[in-house]
């Protein structure tokens, strides 16, 4: 009964958490965020504006400065 109780007190904390951090997000900055992994690429990131409707803020690829070289990894 001990563990039982424990183990509600931990959702309820871990609830009451995420919405702690939560509090002042909006849908759109939210939505905003879910588009960040795709902003790097603009390739991917007009395959998913097609897919979704949505539109993501791509940024173009680091340029090579000069003296400098780029490695693939």
């Amino acid at each position: 009964m001990f563990e039982i109780f424990l183990n509600v007190l931990g959702v309820v904390f871990l609830w009451l958490a995420v919405e702690y951090c939560l509090r002042h997000q909006t849908s759109e900055s939210l939505d905003d965020a879910s588009m960040v992994p795709f902003a790097d690429d603009p390739e991917v990131a007009r395959r998913v504006e097609l897919a979704t409707g949505k539109t993501v803020k791509a940024v173009a690829p680091e340029e090579a400065k000069p003296g400098w070289i780029n490695l693939q990894m």
